[in-house]
């Protein structure tokens, strides 16, 4: 899966159109009692999106050829989430094996849509994957979900346009990065150290800096639904932060996020760094390859330097959604396709890889990078995937979350009211649409 898929992937509107699932698509009604995957035979069907996927099949069926798969390309996370939800509406219809962002984990996982794989023995499996990512496959202390790749949080950087400013080194704090931010500033008029405009395309940032915080501002127990973005005291902390960015012009938020704007901004250094996830590289070489040299990888700013952290920013996996009548079968590709070979494929196809074995390998962690002006990037990328990650729950809507992000929080970049009272409008939609969904809200 290309890198910029699957961040376009992130935010994608939870409006779009429900795929059309053709009939092949329904599970197979072959089934194989065995857990394990030397076992397994049979015919299963897949959902899911990206690069990599038929490379991965193809190289699947080589492996275990009492297996044939039935794959449906299936759009974006969204398509897929909503083609999901009508086949468990319908009460059949649903795939073997579906490819799933990792914010819809949760959603799936409390509603028993899709299934525990401890079964399969997933749940000691943790150790072998980078903690952040493997983190979002979990929901009530078990796993649902194994990791095709995540998007740890990177500090990345016009190093050019920082030394022009005096900056010599890329900031290690988030106060050191404030007052870096004044610096670049003071260059002229079209230079930020960033942007910002509180768009639905920022959402997944905005959850990424929460997330890095410990923040906890959800909690689904059951259909008890916790949503408290004012009353967190990190959420606070962070609100505030970005008041004093906004109050005293330091980010451009004139600019979103996925725009030509945006690109031409990274490509001349007035925008000149980005707090992103590790899929960013492939962007940046393919959208604003004339700043090629220029830009650097730094490990994430801290909060506090004597607790380092981290978090994600993107996501995906693939669940075993109950409907499945072939479940060994479909958790003979899943295990091959994260934690076997499979799992090479997709980072051959661009994906960031989760296995600690790939991301630790010399292959990975020494390839230069020309773009980055000869950086060893997979360095950084791989220290940031395997930091301290705190546990982190996503909304169980977060496609819908998303689609009304900007629609409140925009309004507080654009100067027409503040950020505190902008969440705060935000998580009165929120709790109104959990109780239109039948949650009972904290």
């Amino acid at each position: 899966m290309k890198l910029l898929d699957m961040k376009k992937t992130m935010i994608a509107s939870a409006a779009a159109v429900a795929m059309i699932v053709p009939l092949g698509a329904c599970g197979s009604s072959s089934e194989t009692t065995s857990t394990d995957p030397k076992d397994a035979s049979g015919e299963i069907t897949i959902w899911g999106w990206g690069n990599g996927m038929n490379e991965t099949i193809a190289a699947f069926e080589k492996a275990y050829p009492k297996i044939k798969v039935k794959y449906s390309s299936t759009g974006t996370g969204a398509d897929t989430s909503k083609a999901l939800n009508n086949a468990i509406a319908a009460g059949k219809g649903a795939p073997d094996v579906s490819m799933m962002l990792s914010t819809d984990v949760s959603k799936f996982a409390q509603e028993g849509s899709i299934s525990d794989l401890k079964e399969f023995g997933a749940n000691d499996m943790g150790k072998d994957f980078a903690p952040g990512i493997w983190g979002q496959a979990q929901f009530g202390g078990t796993t649902y979900g194994m990791p095709i790749g995540g998007g740890p949080m990177v500090f990345f950087y016009n190093e050019e346009v920082f030394s022009k400013a005096g900056i010599d080194t890329p900031p290690t704090t988030w106060d050191e990065w404030y007052e870096d931010a004044k610096k670049i500033r003071a260059l002229g008029d079209d230079y930020y150290i960033t942007n910002n405009a509180g768009d639905r395309d920022s959402y997944s940032e905005f959850n990424a800096m929460l997330w890095q915080l410990a923040a906890q501002p959800f909690k689904l127990d059951g259909e008890n639904l916790t949503i408290d973005l004012t009353g967190d005291k990190q959420v606070k902390k962070f609100i505030d932060f970005q008041q004093k960015l906004i109050d005293e012009d330091l980010v451009n938020t004139s600019i979103r996020n996925w725009t030509d704007d945006w690109f031409r901004s990274l490509s001349d250094g007035t925008t000149a760094s980005l707090a992103v996830g590790a899929w960013m590289p492939t962007n940046l070489e393919s959208s604003s390859g004339a700043a090629k040299g220029k830009w650097r990888a730094a490990d994430i700013p801290q909060w506090d330097p004597d607790h380092p952290t981290n978090a994600e920013d993107g996501g995906s996996v693939f669940t075993i959604p109950s409907q499945s009548k072939n479940k060994a079968a479909a958790w003979a590709f899943i295990n091959y396709a994260t934690h076997g070979d499979g799992a090479q494929i997709f980072v051959d196809h661009g994906n960031f890889p989760a296995l600690k074995s790939i991301l630790n390998g010399d292959e990975f962690k020494n390839a230069t990078n020309e773009y980055f002006g000869g950086q060893k990037v997979n360095e950084v990328l791989s220290r940031a995937a395997q930091m301290d990650s705190s546990s982190y729950e996503f909304l169980p809507f977060s496609t819908y979350a998303q689609s009304i992000f900007g629609d409140y929080i925009s309004k507080a970049y654009q100067g027409e009211t503040s950020l505190k009272k902008a969440v705060a409008s935000y998580q009165d939609a929120l709790i109104d649409y959990a109780k239109e969904q039948g949650y009972t809200v904290k």
